[in-house]
């Protein structure tokens, strides 16, 4: 990245979208220049339903950060759910052009463009490459290679493919308000550095990002990103059964989800009376148990850790996870949802302490993760989100392009 960079990220929930705009300041440092979110109902199920009201309620956030930043925005990054993802795993092995002058920086870029030559599904388009590791002929592993003299070395790194059709249905959204699409990353890949501490960055870990209507799975081998896969559950599956079970307004649904959350029975204190206030049945007053209100709220939960543990299992990559990492607005609210979690997955569950995730108000956490990923990126060509407006092309086949510039071509 470059002093002055301008990177727009776009993040497409089940609930809202959320804008940030960043810029590289004179540290080297991304600083967050305007952000807003606007509420938006156009996904249900991890799927787009509406793009018209997707389109709409990006149109809403762009104007808005628009004009905070007095700048004209017409292209951007934007987040995608690990079910529209596949992930290959590659390598190659490069002899530089000058054995004698070391690896250049050209030897770098050629073989990591060269990442993406394998077979790939008529459905399937690649939106990015990943690099996790980079080795010498004598074996040694270094973080950058350029300069170093060795007869060879190898790139070892992921080569991320998306659903062709989900895709063309970004684009067709984008198309609607005149935005280009600089790059689509995985959320939970942007999300890495930002949710994992120092150590967990080195360990095989699986991260669950539990939103409002999904899930999102990411498992890592250490720096390199294994799997990911979207369950269509969350926070606000939870709010709906409360309120169909007992029959009450979502607001109320909600509310008491957040007083009395608490993912296990078992660790009720104090089993006490709740007066539901929105009740929609003939009685002019209804009472519960507290106890009743948190099996409501276990039951879902424990379905999400279920499945969850159902989808890494028959993947064959639950023996490698040493650690998972909770994060979402969806589950963080309710207490003891780690040992929930730990007692159905049989691994070590911890809340997330990231140092950095505290600091971002979460309705921006996933827009702004990805602003800082797309500009902490070693090699890539440019990062800077463009002003410019291409007419005379298909949007579709400029997003492609787009996509293959940012990833060293």
């Amino acid at each position: 990245m470059a002093i002055g960079d301008v990177i727009v990220g776009i993040d497409i929930g089940t609930s809202k979208v959320s804008t940030v705009i960043g810029e590289v300041n004179n540290f080297n440092q991304v600083e967050i220049i305007a952000t807003a979110e606007c509420k938006c109902f156009g996904m249900r199920k991890s799927k787009i339903t509406d793009e018209e009201e997707v389109a709409s309620a990006i149109a809403k956030t762009i104007a808005e950060v628009e004009q905070v930043a007095n700048l004209s925005i017409n292209s951007a990054y934007v987040t995608i759910l690990g079910k529209y993802v596949t992930i290959v795993q590659n390598s190659i092995v490069k002899e530089p052009k000058d054995k004698f002058a070391g690896i250049s920086s050209k030897d770098v870029n050629s073989a990591i463009t060269q990442l993406k030559d394998i077979d790939i599904p008529e459905d399937k388009v690649v939106i990015d490459m990943v690099v996790s590791e980079f080795a010498l002929d004598n074996g040694r592993i270094v973080e950058d290679p350029v300069g170093m003299l060795s007869s060879s070395f190898t790139v070892k790194g992921q080569v991320v493919l998306a659903d062709k059709e989900y895709v063309r249905k970004l684009t067709n959204i984008f198309k609607k308000v005149n935005i280009e699409i600089d790059g689509i990353i995985p959320n939970v890949l942007a999300e890495r550095k930002l949710i994992l501490d120092k150590n967990e960055l080195k360990d095989n870990v699986m991260i669950l990002d539990i939103g409002a209507g999904n899930t999102d799975i990411g498992v890592f081998n250490e720096e390199a990103i294994i799997y990911t896969n979207t369950i269509p559950l969350g926070g606000d599956t939870i709010t709906n059964d409360i309120a169909m079970v007992f029959n009450i307004s979502e607001e109320e649904a909600d509310r008491l989800k957040k007083q009395y959350g608490l993912a296990l029975k078992s660790f009720i204190d104090n089993d006490t009376d709740i007066m539901l206030n929105t009740y929609k049945g003939e009685e002019r007053a209804k009472t519960i148990k507290s106890s009743e209100l948190i099996e409501v709220i276990e039951a879902r939960i424990t379905e999400i850790f279920s499945l969850i543990n159902k989808d890494v299992t028959k993947e064959g990559i639950k023996a490698n996870i040493n650690n998972v990492i909770l994060t979402g607005q969806g589950i963080t609210t309710i207490s003891k949802s780690d040992v929930a979690g730990k007692i159905i997955l049989n691994i070590p569950v911890k809340i997330s302490t990231g140092r950095l995730i505290s600091t971002i108000k979460p309705s921006y956490r996933s827009s702004y993760a990805l602003v800082r990923y797309i500009s902490s990126r070693p090699f890539a060509k440019s990062v800077s989100s463009s002003i410019d407006i291409k007419t005379n092309e298909s949007f579709f086949k400029t997003v492609l392009e787009r996509i293959k510039e940012f990833f060293y071509t």
